[in-house]
């Protein structure tokens, strides 16, 4: 019998290639979206379901039967507008997400976090990531995966500056950044972070793990 995963976030850089690794697999009976807006993408194993976050326990049923879900949700301060929106779609929606998947029974729940990640740091964007990772092993899940990448490399559907002029140049430096004491920062492709989450959302791994950007180039290398 085959599994049914859950993406949310479908339609950002990471979550819209989650989505296309998962349709690839023969395995996968069914791949649920939740987005706000439909996805171009089609397929006879995708179903799309449109959401309203602030009211998401309305869908709570796209949970059921759910073995792994995909959680890609992410913005920044500039599109959400202020650090409390941005706090409510990275945290807020995030655990409320969380929560109802705990509540159906999910057994593994994987997450894209940010590197050097904790609740206790003066950055926020990454006292944000912290607080949704200790949110999120508070719940007890079966299976817990966060995955902590760099710098993402990857053509979004949002366009960013800052981090496109980053991009080029950590790309032109790659080969430093691939000496150990670098390589936590070396910028890694969204299709390995992809790649490496379903990899392991397909097992049912148990526990709680945390992917740093090091293994991450090495899991979404390596062949399944």
């Amino acid at each position: 019998m085959g599994q049914i995963s859950l993406v949310i976030g479908a339609t950002g850089l990471v979550g819209g290639q989650v989505t296309e690794e998962l349709l690839k697999r023969p395995g996968m009976d069914e791949v649920r979206v939740l987005v706000r807006r439909p996805p171009e993408a089609t397929h006879p194993r995708l179903r799309i379901i449109p959401v309203d976050w602030d009211e998401l326990e309305r869908f709570e049923e796209a949970f059921a039967g759910v073995h792994s879900v995909y959680c890609c949700l992410g913005t920044t301060i500039k599109k959400a507008g202020s650090r409390e929106q941005f706090r409510k779609v990275d945290v807020e929606y995030v655990l409320k997400s969380a929560a109802l998947a705990r509540r159906h029974g999910v057994r593994q729940f994987l997450a894209v976090s940010s590197m050097g990640a904790s609740p206790g740091v003066r950055n926020f964007y990454l006292r944000t990531k912290g607080e949704m990772e200790e949110g999120l092993a508070a719940m007890g899940f079966h299976g817990l995966h966060l995955f902590r990448p760099s710098l993402l490399l990857g053509n979004r559907p949002d366009r960013r500056f800052g981090e496109q002029a980053a991009a080029i140049l950590m790309t032109s430096l790659d080969v430093l950044f691939r000496r150990p004491k670098l390589a936590p920062y070396r910028a890694v492709p969204s299709l390995k972070v992809a790649r490496s989450m379903v990899k392991i959302g397909l097992t049912d791994m148990k526990g709680h793990h945390i992917y740093p950007n090091e293994v991450i180039h090495v899991l979404g290398d390596t062949a399944d």
